[in-house]
């Protein structure tokens, strides 16, 4: 028993040592296998961060857009002799161009593509801060303001659209977020730009984001879901390959964007009134209402004129304040995108609308003090932690996530109708507040402040009645949660 005890070890041994050169080899083969699968996930997760970061120049040439008026106003009007009447025409001109842009983006956006309505929005852009550029009078400026927002009009739509559609579920809050991002950064940038060079050198600055747009969209892919929708099978499935990685399993969503495309299909064709069909009224409630509710807690008066505002509470200059306002939103906006897919979409909107309320009623209540003769010292600073208060908690959340929730709650057959009216909500009431700002602080600094809170009040109430939750589901997913309701 022994000796065949002996015998079959050395046998084990003789076959281990034969063996162990294929078993290394194989197990090295795994090991690279492995290295490999990982090595292309971050390649994947590289080219779409790549064309996220295409796709949200766009969105800093909207933040430079919508900040332009703010450092330039003083200048502009004495060099062109502009009334007050006359720049406040100017700055809602942009709100005017962009309400034109979105009731045309959807329609573009479906017939071009998501890269064709960008390369058209950059083109369009362009055009516009040339013709600021060598203004000589209000008739050249005030066109070229209103091409500059029917550029940005169609950018505010697709940009959004474009990164839910291209983006993982666990990705897509937080690369939707850097929309927002860009939008302070280019709002910023314009700011403190603004206080150091001529207002026609910063009309030049808002063409560069355009022209890096237009390069990158060269190499980046078209939304997969767009090719998917168009028609364009084997080039659906090969972007969403290139996006999700060679080695992923791209089956499971293949299968249910072409399930979902097919039910699609057999709907009817939607009109703009079919979107207020039960099936579609609680996703056009919150896109509406969130944006409607945005602009009305005064985001863009307050970002237009803060330079004005600032001097009316009592500063001697408004430069320190645009200073501190430009600097407070770039961190902000990091954390809210940092925020965005840890803590969820709701809890962080509910959070920014309060902060939005306290902001304006602070503001509200210090020039209310200053009107009343109460504590003299006092309502400039309180006016500025105010409006730091207010566009802190805005960059937040309700700066960003109504645009990442427009992105993910309407289907794909109505995306078109229904971002092209939530787009012209935004900037209809973008525009009321925008030319009806210099004219309500006129009428009562503290009341416009406090009207605005309001508004941020009733903000508070609609995330916490109406909005869902978005966080980690597919677009897919989140339409059966929607129907389901």
């Amino acid at each position: 028993m022994a000796i065949n005890h002996d015998v079959d070890n050395e046998q084990s041994r003789m076959r281990a040592e034969l063996w162990e050169p294929f078993i290394e080899k194989n197990k090295n083969k795994d090991e690279e296998s492995h290295q490999e699968r990982k090595s292309r996930r971050k390649e994947s997760i590289a080219f779409v961060l790549l064309s996220t970061l295409v796709a949200v120049f766009g969105s800093y040439e909207f933040g430079s857009c919508v900040g332009y008026s703010t450092p330039v106003q003083t200048a502009i009007r004495e060099d062109l002799e502009l009334s007050v009447a006359e720049f406040s025409l100017f700055g809602s001109l942009v709100t005017i161009g962009a309400m034109t842009g979105a009731v045309t983006s959807g329609h573009i956006a479906d017939l071009c593509g998501r890269k064709g309505a960008m390369r058209i929005s950059a083109i369009l852009s362009s055009a516009g801060w040339v013709a600021i550029y060598f203004s000589k009078g209000a008739l050249l400026l005030s066109a070229g303001r209103f091409l500059t927002g029917y550029g940005i009009g169609v950018l505010s739509f697709v940009v959004p659209i474009y990164i839910a559609e291209i983006a993982p579920k666990d990705l897509r809050g937080g690369l939707a977020t850097l929309n927002q991002l860009m939008i302070v950064l280019g709002a910023s940038t314009t700011f403190i730009l603004g206080t150091v060079v001529t207002w026609q050198t910063l009309a030049l600055t808002g063409i560069l984001p355009c022209m890096v747009m237009l390069l990158g969209l060269v190499f980046i892919p078209e939304s997969p879901r767009w090719l998917a929708k168009a028609g364009k099978g084997e080039e659906f499935e090969d972007t969403l390959r290139k996006l999700r990685g060679d080695d992923a399993d791209i089956s499971h969503e293949v299968a249910e964007i072409q399930d979902y495309l097919k039910t699609l299909q057999l709907m009817p064709k939607v009109g703009t009134l079919d979107l207020f069909q039960r099936r579609y009224l609680h996703a056009v409630t919150i896109g509406v209402g969130l944006m409607f509710l945005q602009q009305f807690g005064g985001a863009n008066g307050i970002g237009f004129y803060a330079s004005e505002t600032f001097v009316l509470a009592g500063f001697t200059s408004g430069k320190l304040g645009i200073i501190a306002f430009a600097c407070i939103q770039i961190p902000i906006t990091t954390l809210g995108a940092i925020l965005m897919d840890n803590c969820g979409r709701k809890p962080l909107l509910l959070v920014s609308a309060i902060g939005t309320f306290v902001g304006c009623f602070l503001a509200g209540t210090s020039f209310f003090m200053k009107n009343h003769g109460m504590l003299q010292q006092w309502p400039p600073l309180l006016v500025l932690a105010g409006v730091l208060t207010y566009i802190g908690s805005f960059s937040v959340g309700m700066g960003a996530i109504p645009w990442v929730i427009m992105s993910e709650v309407f289907p794909t057959n109505i995306k078109g109708k229904a971002g092209g009216l939530v787009n012209l909500v935004h900037w209809f009431s973008a525009w009321a507040v925008s030319y009806s700002y210099n004219f309500l602080m006129e009428w009562s600094p503290a009341g416009t402040f406090l009207l605005y809170s309001g508004f941020c009040a009733m903000a508070v109430l609609f995330v916490i009645k109406v909005v869902p939750e978005t966080k980690g589901k597919t677009l897919e997913e989140i339409q059966a949660s929607l129907n389901s309701d």
